[in-house]
């Protein structure tokens, strides 16, 4: 036979590294995540009709259910609006949480931007309109009815009539 140094070296390695691979690749590989068993999939939709106009609101939300009395979120907001000559299209996004101190009060709050574009006639305005919404509700398994304040309402930029808006939120 022969025998060097150099191929022992050689088979050493390679019997170390199956050794160390098998090990790894033996671990439990059927472990599932819970990540995505903590997501709750929500949000509104919102449409109206009236002699003058039409306005609707879509408006999609993700929350990751940190703890059962925490909720952490993101959103999307699309809203359109037509009254005569007059339009209004607005979009954006949000981060929210949600607090629920016991299990029927739910606090939340929410901050929102939007891109917002006005027009009447040939008189056209794009502006940022920030919200930072402080909530409480009552909340059953899967829906949240309550209302809202708007802390950073101006009546010369919001897109909403007043600072005070009730809400209704579903969870998936």
């Amino acid at each position: 036979m022969f025998y060097n140094k150099q191929s022992s070296k050689k088979l050493l390695f390679y019997i170390v590294f199956l050794g160390i691979s098998s090990i790894v690749f033996a671990q439990n590989t059927t472990q599932k995540s819970d990540f995505w068993d903590r997501v709750r999939f929500g949000g509104g939709v919102g449409i109206g009709f009236n002699n003058a106009g039409f306005n609707g609101a879509l408006s999609p939300t993700a929350y990751y259910q940190v703890s059962n009395s925490f909720a952490a979120g993101v959103g999307l907001s699309g809203i359109y609006s037509k009254v005569g000559d007059s339009k209004l299209t607005a979009y954006g996004g949000s981060l929210a949480t949600l607090y629920n101190p016991i299990q029927f009060l739910q606090l939340s709050a929410e901050f929102e931007q939007l891109r917002v574009t006005r027009s009447l006639g040939d008189l056209k305005e794009q502006n940022w309109a920030p919200a930072l919404f402080l909530g409480v509700g009552y909340r059953t398994n899967f829906a949240t009815v309550g209302i809202r304040y708007d802390v950073l309402y101006d009546e010369e930029k919001s897109i909403y009539v007043n600072p005070w808006a009730p809400f209704v939120r579903f969870y998936f």
